[in-house]
């Protein structure tokens, strides 16, 4: 089988974004089934539910509030994406998050664990951070700490998150994703041939893997 090249825009603060990882896995793990020689290469990408969010985030209950108009509408929506969660085995632990951060260097950390290949890793334990622990993953020490429990050097994580430059092309990225028309996420573009918006179900994941394959050959 050819080798597929998996697209994934994605913010950490995204719940969506992580029932969409957990489906991907899972359609991931259908192909290996049926053929040993998959093997994905997966790149991730900035999108940034709130580009405009302060450097240091904003109170949970006024994010909330803004957003959807009131916290019984937003409990409304959240209810029924903890239902979606505990479908892929996500406890969603929506009631510890006391703040909504600002992503960019939460990103830039991912994009610092893709240097050593683990952008995947470092985007779940992001998720698992945020939405299971309640950990303001904007704030710089959160940030090292998560990095060191997935593998990354402390030593380089403190320059790169103080990079403005980093920060600069990040923020040219999220506003290039937008240009190419991804308004929302997760979204999921594989091998250049078919694009996913939304958190897909697994067969339907697989199927466009399955065609781009067949494309490919």
């Amino acid at each position: 089988m050819p080798q597929l090249t998996i697209d994934i825009f994605s913010d950490p603060i995204c719940p969506w974004c992580m029932i969409g990882k957990h489906r991907l896995d899972r359609a991931m793990r259908q192909m290996l089934d049926s053929s040993v020689t998959f093997s994905p290469s997966i790149r991730w990408h900035i999108f940034q539910l709130n580009p405009h969010m302060p450097a240091d985030g904003m109170d949970r209950s006024a994010y909330l509030a803004m957003k959807y108009g009131g916290i019984d509408r937003a409990g409304e929506i959240y209810h029924i994406i903890a239902g979606e969660g505990l479908a892929e085995g996500i406890a969603f632990a929506f009631n510890r998050i006391s703040r909504t951060p600002n992503t960019l260097r939460a990103h830039a950390l991912i994009r610092l664990a893709a240097k050593i290949g683990r952008a995947s890793e470092m985007s779940e334990r992001l998720f698992g951070a945020y939405f299971l622990e309640g950990l303001d993953i904007g704030e710089t020490n959160v940030l090292k700490g998560l990095a060191a429990e997935t593998g990354l050097s402390v030593g380089d994580v403190d320059p790169y998150l103080a990079d403005e430059r980093i920060i600069e092309d990040l923020q040219y990225e999220d506003a290039a994703a937008r240009g190419k028309g991804i308004s929302g996420v997760p979204h999921f573009v594989i091998d250049d041939r078919y694009s996913l918006s939304g958190a897909a179900a697994p067969e339907v994941l697989a199927r466009a893997m399955e065609l781009a394959a067949q494309s490919a050959l």
